[in-house]
Protein backbone atom coordinates (compact mmCIF):
# COMPACT_ATOMS: atom_id res chain seq x y z
CA UNK A 1 0.00 0.00 0.00
CA UNK A 2 1.19 3.51 -0.83
CA UNK A 3 -0.42 6.44 0.96
CA UNK A 4 -0.84 9.50 -1.27
CA UNK A 5 -3.55 11.41 0.61
CA UNK A 6 -1.55 13.63 2.95
CA UNK A 7 -3.75 16.65 2.16
CA UNK A 8 -6.67 14.79 3.74
CA UNK A 9 -4.77 13.76 6.84
CA UNK A 10 -1.22 12.88 7.81
CA UNK A 11 0.27 10.23 10.11
CA UNK A 12 2.01 11.16 13.33
CA UNK A 13 5.74 11.79 13.03
CA UNK A 14 7.97 10.29 15.77
CA UNK A 15 8.46 13.56 17.70
CA UNK A 16 4.69 14.02 17.94
CA UNK A 17 3.89 10.40 18.73
CA UNK A 18 6.44 10.37 21.54
CA UNK A 19 5.05 13.42 23.31
CA UNK A 20 1.43 12.41 22.68
CA UNK A 21 1.88 8.98 24.27
CA UNK A 22 3.82 10.48 27.17
CA UNK A 23 1.28 13.20 27.88
CA UNK A 24 -1.73 10.90 27.54
CA UNK A 25 -0.29 9.10 30.54
CA UNK A 26 0.97 12.09 32.52
CA UNK A 27 -1.11 15.17 31.67
CA UNK A 28 -4.48 14.05 33.04
CA UNK A 29 -5.10 17.04 35.30
CA UNK A 30 -7.56 19.75 34.30
CA UNK A 31 -5.41 22.71 33.14
CA UNK A 32 -7.98 25.12 34.58
CA UNK A 33 -7.47 23.76 38.09
CA UNK A 34 -5.71 25.84 40.74
CA UNK A 35 -3.60 22.96 42.09
CA UNK A 36 -0.02 22.27 41.07
CA UNK A 37 -0.76 19.62 38.44
CA UNK A 38 -3.33 21.86 36.78
CA UNK A 39 -0.96 24.82 36.82
CA UNK A 40 1.83 22.69 35.31
CA UNK A 41 -0.43 21.62 32.45
CA UNK A 42 -1.59 25.18 31.94
CA UNK A 43 1.99 26.42 31.67
CA UNK A 44 2.79 23.78 29.03
CA UNK A 45 -0.31 24.77 27.06
CA UNK A 46 0.78 28.41 27.16
CA UNK A 47 4.17 27.41 25.78
CA UNK A 48 2.45 25.76 22.82
CA UNK A 49 0.26 28.82 22.35
CA UNK A 50 3.42 30.89 22.13
CA UNK A 51 5.04 28.43 19.70
CA UNK A 52 2.07 28.69 17.34
CA UNK A 53 1.92 32.47 17.71
CA UNK A 54 5.62 32.79 16.90
CA UNK A 55 5.15 30.69 13.77
CA UNK A 56 2.56 33.21 12.53
CA UNK A 57 4.14 36.46 13.69
CA UNK A 58 1.36 36.86 16.26
CA UNK A 59 1.00 37.29 20.03
CA UNK A 60 0.15 34.24 22.11
CA UNK A 61 -2.88 36.13 23.48
CA UNK A 62 -4.29 36.00 19.93
CA UNK A 63 -4.37 32.17 19.66
CA UNK A 64 -7.50 30.15 20.52
CA UNK A 65 -7.40 26.34 20.63
CA UNK A 66 -10.23 24.55 18.82
CA UNK A 67 -11.00 21.02 17.67
CA UNK A 68 -9.64 21.76 14.18
CA UNK A 69 -9.91 24.06 11.18
CA UNK A 70 -13.66 23.48 10.73
CA UNK A 71 -14.41 24.74 14.22
CA UNK A 72 -11.92 27.57 13.75
CA UNK A 73 -13.71 28.59 10.56
CA UNK A 74 -17.07 28.53 12.34
CA UNK A 75 -15.81 30.61 15.25
CA UNK A 76 -14.11 33.10 12.94
CA UNK A 77 -16.93 33.65 10.48
CA UNK A 78 -20.11 33.07 12.49
CA UNK A 79 -18.52 34.40 15.65
CA UNK A 80 -17.44 37.66 14.05
CA UNK A 81 -20.34 38.50 11.75
CA UNK A 82 -23.05 37.64 14.27
CA UNK A 83 -21.36 39.82 16.87
CA UNK A 84 -20.98 42.69 14.39
CA UNK A 85 -24.30 42.82 12.53
CA UNK A 86 -24.29 46.61 12.86
CA UNK A 87 -21.26 46.75 10.51
CA UNK A 88 -23.09 45.16 7.60
CA UNK A 89 -24.46 41.84 6.36
CA UNK A 90 -22.38 41.30 3.23
CA UNK A 91 -19.65 38.62 3.05
CA UNK A 92 -17.22 37.84 0.23
CA UNK A 93 -15.80 34.37 -0.34
CA UNK A 94 -14.99 32.16 -3.33
CA UNK A 95 -16.72 29.27 -5.07
CA UNK A 96 -13.74 26.97 -4.43
CA UNK A 97 -13.49 27.33 -0.66
CA UNK A 98 -13.52 24.25 1.55
CA UNK A 99 -17.02 22.83 1.99
CA UNK A 100 -16.96 24.02 5.59
CA UNK A 101 -16.74 27.67 4.53
CA UNK A 102 -19.48 27.28 1.93
CA UNK A 103 -21.72 25.54 4.48
CA UNK A 104 -21.21 28.38 6.98
CA UNK A 105 -22.06 30.98 4.33
CA UNK A 106 -25.17 29.09 3.25
CA UNK A 107 -26.26 28.91 6.90
CA UNK A 108 -25.81 32.64 7.36
CA UNK A 109 -27.71 33.31 4.14
CA UNK A 110 -30.64 31.11 5.11
CA UNK A 111 -30.93 31.78 8.83
CA UNK A 112 -29.75 35.39 9.19
CA UNK A 113 -30.27 36.97 5.78
CA UNK A 114 -26.62 37.65 4.99
CA UNK A 115 -25.75 38.38 1.37
CA UNK A 116 -22.80 36.38 0.11
CA UNK A 117 -20.77 37.26 -2.98
CA UNK A 118 -19.08 34.13 -4.34
CA UNK A 119 -16.02 34.88 -6.48
CA UNK A 120 -15.32 32.50 -9.39
CA UNK A 121 -11.75 31.27 -9.94
CA UNK A 122 -9.78 31.55 -13.14
CA UNK A 123 -9.17 28.38 -15.15
CA UNK A 124 -6.01 27.74 -13.15
CA UNK A 125 -7.93 27.61 -9.87
CA UNK A 126 -6.67 30.97 -8.65
CA UNK A 127 -8.91 33.81 -7.55
CA UNK A 128 -8.26 37.21 -9.15
CA UNK A 129 -7.64 39.64 -6.29
CA UNK A 130 -9.24 42.43 -8.32
CA UNK A 131 -12.50 40.46 -8.48
CA UNK A 132 -12.55 40.37 -4.68
CA UNK A 133 -11.71 44.07 -4.45
CA UNK A 134 -14.40 44.99 -6.98
CA UNK A 135 -16.97 43.08 -4.91
CA UNK A 136 -16.24 45.08 -1.74
CA UNK A 137 -19.04 47.36 -0.55
CA UNK A 138 -19.80 49.74 2.29
CA UNK A 139 -21.69 46.97 4.09
CA UNK A 140 -19.03 44.25 3.55
CA UNK A 141 -18.30 42.93 7.03
CA UNK A 142 -15.93 40.07 6.18
CA UNK A 143 -13.84 38.53 3.39
CA UNK A 144 -12.91 34.84 3.71
CA UNK A 145 -10.49 33.36 1.15
CA UNK A 146 -8.47 30.18 1.62
CA UNK A 147 -4.68 30.39 1.32
CA UNK A 148 -4.22 27.17 -0.67
CA UNK A 149 -6.97 25.22 -2.39
CA UNK A 150 -7.26 21.73 -0.95
CA UNK A 151 -8.01 20.01 -4.28
CA UNK A 152 -5.70 21.86 -6.68
CA UNK A 153 -2.90 23.18 -4.49
CA UNK A 154 -3.35 26.65 -6.03
CA UNK A 155 -2.06 29.55 -3.95
CA UNK A 156 -4.47 32.46 -3.64
CA UNK A 157 -3.32 36.14 -3.71
CA UNK A 158 -3.75 36.60 0.02
CA UNK A 159 -1.35 39.52 0.32
CA UNK A 160 -3.19 41.64 -2.26
CA UNK A 161 -6.60 40.83 -0.81
CA UNK A 162 -5.36 41.47 2.73
CA UNK A 163 -4.02 44.91 1.81
CA UNK A 164 -7.35 45.85 0.20
CA UNK A 165 -9.25 44.67 3.28
CA UNK A 166 -6.93 46.69 5.51
CA UNK A 167 -7.37 49.81 3.38
CA UNK A 168 -11.16 49.45 3.47
CA UNK A 169 -11.36 48.43 7.15
CA UNK A 170 -12.89 45.02 6.33
CA UNK A 171 -12.01 41.97 8.42
CA UNK A 172 -10.09 39.29 6.53
CA UNK A 173 -10.28 35.59 7.41
CA UNK A 174 -8.00 32.94 5.87
CA UNK A 175 -8.35 29.17 6.02
CA UNK A 176 -4.70 28.09 6.12
CA UNK A 177 -5.20 24.38 6.79
CA UNK A 178 -3.34 23.40 3.61
CA UNK A 179 -0.69 26.13 3.63
CA UNK A 180 0.46 26.21 7.25
CA UNK A 181 4.15 25.20 7.51
CA UNK A 182 4.28 24.73 3.71
CA UNK A 183 4.29 28.49 3.03
CA UNK A 184 5.73 31.08 5.40
CA UNK A 185 2.89 33.04 7.00
CA UNK A 186 3.21 36.41 8.74
CA UNK A 187 -0.22 37.69 9.68
CA UNK A 188 0.98 41.30 9.84
CA UNK A 189 2.66 41.29 6.43
CA UNK A 190 -0.40 39.63 4.89
CA UNK A 191 -2.91 41.80 6.81
CA UNK A 192 -4.79 38.72 8.03
CA UNK A 193 -7.25 39.33 10.87
CA UNK A 194 -8.27 35.71 11.52
CA UNK A 195 -6.56 32.49 10.44
CA UNK A 196 -7.54 28.83 10.85
CA UNK A 197 -5.11 25.90 11.16
CA UNK A 198 -5.36 22.21 12.00
CA UNK A 199 -2.83 19.82 13.54
CA UNK A 200 -3.60 16.68 11.55
CA UNK A 201 -2.52 18.36 8.29
CA UNK A 202 1.03 18.79 9.66
CA UNK A 203 1.70 15.33 11.19
CA UNK A 204 -0.07 16.25 14.43
CA UNK A 205 -3.03 14.56 16.15
CA UNK A 206 -6.61 14.79 14.94
CA UNK A 207 -9.11 16.72 17.01
CA UNK A 208 -7.02 19.83 17.68
CA UNK A 209 -6.56 23.08 15.80
CA UNK A 210 -6.26 26.79 16.42
CA UNK A 211 -7.68 30.14 15.39
CA UNK A 212 -5.64 33.32 15.28
CA UNK A 213 -7.67 36.46 16.03
CA UNK A 214 -5.94 39.82 15.68
CA UNK A 215 -6.36 42.01 18.80
CA UNK A 216 -8.47 39.26 20.34
CA UNK A 217 -9.38 41.12 23.51
CA UNK A 218 -10.64 44.10 21.52
CA UNK A 219 -12.49 42.16 18.82
CA UNK A 220 -16.18 41.35 19.23
CA UNK A 221 -16.63 37.59 18.71
CA UNK A 222 -19.71 35.57 19.59
CA UNK A 223 -18.75 32.13 20.96
CA UNK A 224 -19.91 29.08 19.04
CA UNK A 225 -19.35 26.83 22.07
CA UNK A 226 -20.36 28.40 25.38
CA UNK A 227 -18.73 27.07 28.52
CA UNK A 228 -17.02 28.04 31.73
CA UNK A 229 -14.86 30.83 30.34
CA UNK A 230 -11.96 28.89 28.86
CA UNK A 231 -10.04 30.40 25.92
CA UNK A 232 -10.86 34.00 26.81
CA UNK A 233 -14.54 33.07 26.98
CA UNK A 234 -14.65 32.29 23.25
CA UNK A 235 -14.47 28.50 23.32
CA UNK A 236 -15.82 26.61 26.30
CA UNK A 237 -14.67 23.17 27.39
CA UNK A 238 -11.73 21.61 29.21
CA UNK A 239 -8.59 22.00 27.14
CA UNK A 240 -7.25 18.72 25.69
CA UNK A 241 -3.73 18.96 27.08
CA UNK A 242 -2.19 15.91 25.31
CA UNK A 243 -3.60 16.98 21.92
CA UNK A 244 -2.39 20.53 22.39
CA UNK A 245 1.10 19.38 23.37
CA UNK A 246 1.12 17.04 20.37
CA UNK A 247 0.10 19.98 18.20
CA UNK A 248 2.97 21.99 19.64
CA UNK A 249 5.43 19.20 18.83
CA UNK A 250 4.19 19.13 15.22
CA UNK A 251 4.60 22.89 14.89
CA UNK A 252 8.10 22.81 16.38
CA UNK A 253 9.23 19.90 14.19
CA UNK A 254 10.89 21.03 10.94
CA UNK A 255 10.15 17.89 8.90
CA UNK A 256 7.85 19.71 6.48
CA UNK A 257 10.09 22.73 5.98
CA UNK A 258 13.26 20.65 5.73
CA UNK A 259 11.83 18.47 2.96
CA UNK A 260 10.29 21.21 0.82
CA UNK A 261 12.96 20.93 -1.91
CA UNK A 262 12.46 17.18 -2.05
CA UNK A 263 8.69 17.63 -2.44
CA UNK A 264 9.30 20.10 -5.28
CA UNK A 265 11.45 17.53 -7.07
CA UNK A 266 8.81 14.83 -6.55
CA UNK A 267 6.11 17.15 -7.92
CA UNK A 268 8.18 18.00 -10.98
CA UNK A 269 8.97 14.32 -11.60
CA UNK A 270 5.35 13.29 -11.18
CA UNK A 271 4.07 16.03 -13.49
CA UNK A 272 6.47 14.96 -16.21
CA UNK A 273 5.53 11.27 -15.91
CA UNK A 274 1.79 12.05 -15.96
CA UNK A 275 2.05 14.04 -19.18
CA UNK A 276 4.48 11.56 -20.77
CA UNK A 277 1.89 8.84 -20.22
CA UNK A 278 -1.04 10.74 -21.68
CA UNK A 279 -2.36 12.28 -18.49
CA UNK A 280 -3.51 15.86 -17.96
CA UNK A 281 -2.67 18.19 -15.07
CA UNK A 282 -5.70 19.92 -13.52
CA UNK A 283 -3.57 21.85 -11.02
CA UNK A 284 -2.02 25.18 -12.10
CA UNK A 285 1.43 25.37 -13.69
CA UNK A 286 2.51 28.17 -11.35
CA UNK A 287 1.52 29.57 -7.96
CA UNK A 288 0.93 26.20 -6.32
CA UNK A 289 2.29 24.24 -3.40
CA UNK A 290 4.15 21.12 -4.58
CA UNK A 291 2.41 18.89 -2.06
CA UNK A 292 -0.89 18.68 -4.00
CA UNK A 293 -1.40 17.63 -7.61
CA UNK A 294 -4.77 17.03 -9.29
CA UNK A 295 -4.56 14.93 -12.47
CA UNK A 296 -6.77 13.08 -14.92
CA UNK A 297 -6.45 10.38 -17.55
CA UNK A 298 -8.90 9.93 -20.45
CA UNK A 299 -11.22 6.92 -19.97
CA UNK A 300 -10.01 6.56 -16.38
CA UNK A 301 -12.54 5.42 -13.76
CA UNK A 302 -11.48 7.35 -10.67
CA UNK A 303 -14.14 5.90 -8.38
CA UNK A 304 -13.16 2.30 -9.13
CA UNK A 305 -9.46 3.06 -8.74
CA UNK A 306 -9.88 4.85 -5.40
CA UNK A 307 -12.17 2.15 -4.02
CA UNK A 308 -10.07 -0.85 -5.04
CA UNK A 309 -6.43 0.22 -5.45
CA UNK A 310 -3.60 -0.23 -2.97
CA UNK A 311 -2.56 3.32 -3.90
CA UNK A 312 -4.41 5.54 -1.45
CA UNK A 313 -5.47 8.85 -2.99
CA UNK A 314 -8.60 11.01 -3.24
CA UNK A 315 -11.27 11.00 -5.90
CA UNK A 316 -12.20 14.13 -7.82
CA UNK A 317 -15.90 13.38 -7.44
CA UNK A 318 -18.37 12.92 -4.62
CA UNK A 319 -20.66 9.90 -4.77
CA UNK A 320 -24.00 9.21 -3.12
CA UNK A 321 -26.56 6.47 -3.50
CA UNK A 322 -28.72 8.73 -5.66
CA UNK A 323 -26.29 10.45 -8.00
CA UNK A 324 -22.70 11.22 -8.85
CA UNK A 325 -21.48 14.77 -9.19
CA UNK A 326 -18.01 15.93 -10.00
CA UNK A 327 -16.08 18.00 -7.49
CA UNK A 328 -17.45 21.54 -7.35
CA UNK A 329 -13.87 22.82 -7.47
CA UNK A 330 -13.16 21.00 -10.73
CA UNK A 331 -16.49 22.16 -12.11
CA UNK A 332 -15.64 25.77 -11.30
CA UNK A 333 -12.39 25.59 -13.28
CA UNK A 334 -14.26 24.32 -16.32
CA UNK A 335 -14.13 20.52 -16.20
CA UNK A 336 -17.17 18.65 -17.47
CA UNK A 337 -18.76 15.59 -15.87
CA UNK A 338 -16.57 13.02 -17.61
CA UNK A 339 -13.35 14.96 -16.99
CA UNK A 340 -14.22 15.37 -13.34
CA UNK A 341 -14.85 11.67 -12.94
CA UNK A 342 -11.49 10.90 -14.52
CA UNK A 343 -9.69 13.03 -11.92
CA UNK A 344 -7.84 12.21 -8.73
CA UNK A 345 -5.94 14.27 -6.19
CA UNK A 346 -2.50 13.07 -5.21
CA UNK A 347 -0.84 14.65 -2.18
CA UNK A 348 2.84 14.08 -1.52
CA UNK A 349 5.11 13.82 1.50
CA UNK A 350 8.81 13.35 2.11
CA UNK A 351 8.61 9.57 2.55
CA UNK A 352 7.46 9.06 -1.06
CA UNK A 353 10.08 8.06 -3.66
CA UNK A 354 10.26 8.52 -7.43
CA UNK A 355 10.19 4.75 -7.90
CA UNK A 356 6.91 4.56 -5.98
CA UNK A 357 5.41 7.31 -8.13
CA UNK A 358 6.58 5.51 -11.25
CA UNK A 359 4.76 2.38 -10.09
CA UNK A 360 1.71 4.49 -9.30
CA UNK A 361 1.66 5.83 -12.87
CA UNK A 362 1.77 2.29 -14.24
CA UNK A 363 -1.28 1.37 -12.18
CA UNK A 364 -3.10 4.49 -13.25
CA UNK A 365 -2.52 3.59 -16.90
CA UNK A 366 -3.95 0.12 -16.33
CA UNK A 367 -7.16 1.73 -15.16
CA UNK A 368 -7.35 4.14 -18.10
Amino acid sequence: MLYLDFAASSPLIPSVKEILIKTLDEEFANPSSAHRLGRDSSEKIEQVRETIADSLGAYKSEIIFTSGASESNNLAIKGYVLANKHKGKHIITSLIEHKCILAICHFLEKEYGYEITYISPKKNGIIDAQDVIDAMREDTVLVSIMHVNNELGSIQPIELIGKACFDKNIKFHVDAAQSYKKIAIDVDNLNIDMLSISAHKIYGPKGIGALYIRDLRETRIQPVIHGAGQEYGLRGGTLATPLILGFGAAVADDTIERNLDNIKKLNSFFRSKVTENGGIINSPNSDYIPHILNIRFPSFDASQFVANSDFICSQGSACSSMNIEISYVLREIGLNFDEGNQSIRVSLAHEITQNQLQEFIKNLKKGA
